[in-house]
């Protein structure tokens, strides 16, 4: 079974009022994201063992296991930003009720979140992604993780809404001003509604 790049859920113009252009989405979504999904592809082709798995297991049965690394870095970031591209919104920013009770019980107030939100975001150094999580106690909780890592594969929670740190997520349209991008997202992109629809 070949995976698949996903189609997005709105056009490559809807965000271009919210802060993401055009061009980032065709770069971002049609290029990077085909690579991860062609380089997947090719491992899955040559391991007879991967075969037929889901990408889930396959991000599960290989992180961490030396000699594996290429294969998860691709599964990883697969999954990743299939996560992503649901994670955004050109309706975005807005954060339906339960989400935001959860979220001012977990955190104090919604702004809190956020703050602690952009802090991981801009802590990652390199590449990465930020991420706000439901942990197996059922709490909210924001971590960040290099390159490809995911919450999944670390086992640190749930991944409620994620956001893509590599530069080519943002540089056509903030250069190198991560926080602004940070800011960008969580304000005007964010699709609150898909994390609170990943609440257990």
């Amino acid at each position: 079974m070949a995976f698949d790049l996903p189609a997005l859920n709105f056009a490559h113009s809807a965000l271009e009022e919210r802060g993401m252009s055009t061009e980032t989405l065709e770069l971002h979504h049609d290029k990077h994201h085909q690579a991860y999904v062609t380089a997947l592809n090719g491992f899955v082709e040559k391991n007879a063992d991967l075969q037929g798995m889901s990408l889930e297991d396959i991000v599960t049965a290989t992180y961490g296991v030396a000699g594996r690394e290429g294969i998860f870095n691709q599964a990883g970031q697969h999954w990743n930003h299939i996560h992503f591209w649901n994670a955004l919104s050109p309706e975005g920013g807005s954060i339906p009720g339960a989400l935001e009770k959860k979220l001012t019980a977990d955190f104090g107030s919604v702004d809190d979140f956020k703050q602690a939100f952009k802090a991981a975001a801009t802590g990652q150094f390199g590449s990465g992604w930020a991420w706000l999580i439901q942990k197996s106690d059922g709490s909210l909780g924001v971590t960040k993780t290099p390159n490809g890592v995911n919450p999944l594969a670390t086992g640190e929670g749930t991944a409620l809404l994620g956001l893509d740190l590599w530069e080519h997520s943002y540089y056509v349209d903030f250069r190198n001003r991560r926080p602004d991008y940070v800011d960008n997202f969580l304000g005007r992109l964010a699709n609150y509604d898909f994390a609170e629809a990943n609440l257990a």
